[in-house]
């Protein structure tokens, strides 16, 4: 049984592989993509709504009140880079209901991949919001002794955020797979379901802590107003 679909491989010349992984990724974003032409090519300004405007309206609601409770107020501004993240997380979890299927974030390289995107777009929010000076300033913050520890903190999480996800998607399939040897009816179905409830969670995970530490990173901080005594009159 492989433990990861970057052990299945299609096709290879030299350093250049095209395994399972890739594959799935590419028809992930390609599904996407073509779903959502699909979904927005008749979208209604006034009057009754479709069902799926109605499902795509609650969608973008309830991911712009999440990333405005994390501490980023203007969701809109960060809605199409978090939204992307998590609608790919999780239709990558929802689609191990197919026979077969695995997801590509059950790989240690997507899921590395997403942290790295998380890992580029924090310093490009943070410079559009404080300036490039302003968001250097901030790695010296509170003292300039912390500056090598705030660079480690940014080089582990990203770390973290990949083997998180990582570990939790691979070992819901290989629980799966494990099950589907031994009990090939019952036992399998009640771990898929549970599948995508874990699959979904993580999206939400991955979605707000990479939102927590976009948050970090704008966070502009305030200068304190200086009260100026108002002058005795002089006689």
């Amino acid at each position: 049984m492989n433990l990861t679909s970057d052990q299945l491989i299609f096709w290879q010349h030299g350093f250049f592989k095209l395994n399972e992984t890739i594959v799935t990724t590419w028809a992930m974003m390609l599904l996407m993509v073509v779903g959502a032409i699909l979904i927005t090519r008749r979208l209604a300004t006034e009057g009754k709504i479709s069902r799926w405007q109605g499902a795509l309206e609650i969608i973008i609601t309830t991911l712009e009140s999440q990333i405005k409770e994390v501490g980023l107020p203007q969701a809109r501004k960060y809605l199409a880079f978090l939204g992307t993240l998590f609608v790919f997380v999780a239709t990558c979890a929802l689609c191990i209901i197919i026979p077969g299927y695995k997801p590509p974030t059950g790989s240690l390289s997507t899921t590395a991949a997403l942290a790295l995107c998380v890992f580029i777009a924090v310093p490009l929010f943070g410079i559009r919001e404080q300036g490039l000076r302003g968001y250097l300033k901030s790695y010296t913050q509170p003292t300039i002794i912390m500056l090598p520890f705030n660079i480690i903190s940014e080089l582990s999480r990203t770390l973290a955020l990949a083997v998180r996800l990582f570990g939790n998607m691979m070992s819901g399939v290989m629980i799966v797979g494990i099950l589907l040897t031994i009990t090939p009816f019952i036992f399998p179905i009640v771990m898929t379901a549970l599948g995508l409830l874990t699959g979904m969670v993580q999206a939400y995970i991955f979605t707000i802590l990479a939102g927590v530490y976009i948050a970090a990173a704008t966070l502009v901080p305030k200068r304190q107003s200086v009260v100026v005594p108002a002058s005795k009159p002089t006689s």
